[in-house]
């Protein structure tokens, strides 16, 4: 992947179907088909305990 793109999810977080579209209103938003929720996700970073394990 380049220039900032995602990975689109895998599957809805609160009914777990699959059957997700791009949400036509707001960028990076997605539209579950099975229980009608529009969702977006976001990366916020790092756990500072996941980044000490590694050393």
């Amino acid at each position: 992947m380049s220039g900032g793109e995602r990975m689109a999810p895998l599957h809805c977080p609160y009914c777990g179907e699959e059957d997700l579209r791009p949400h036509e209103d707001a960028h990076g938003a997605w539209e579950c088909r099975s229980c009608a929720r529009v969702f977006s996700l976001k990366f916020l970073g790092l756990a500072a305990n996941a980044l000490e394990a590694k050393r």
